[in-house]
């Protein structure tokens, strides 16, 4: 296993206002979230602990809480897809 990189995520739209992500080898590591409904994060946090990004993107993009746009899933998925743009080579 390659060393895992970290990324910090400002969220918009949700009560979470940032996540950060470890990775390592396209899977995630770690990931801690800032603000938000903690049981919730903490079961999200369980649930993609060792998934493919990829796998994650796919499942959580798009997921709404409520009337607002976007929710703390969603505003993961934003995150792993910017990280996906960057290469992990520019902080998010």
């Amino acid at each position: 296993m390659n060393t895992p990189e970290t990324i910090t995520f400002k969220t918009s739209g949700t009560c979470c206002k940032q996540i950060q992500v470890s990775i390592s080898d396209n899977k995630i590591v770690d990931s801690v979230f800032l603000g938000g409904c903690n049981g919730n994060l903490k079961g999200i946090k369980n649930l993609i602990k060792g998934r493919d990004i990829d796998e994650i993107i796919s499942d959580l993009q798009g997921i709404r809480c409520g009337e607002k746009n976007t929710s703390c899933p969603d505003q993961l998925a934003q995150c792993l897809l910017e990280y996906k743009k960057t290469c992990g080579k520019v902080s998010i």
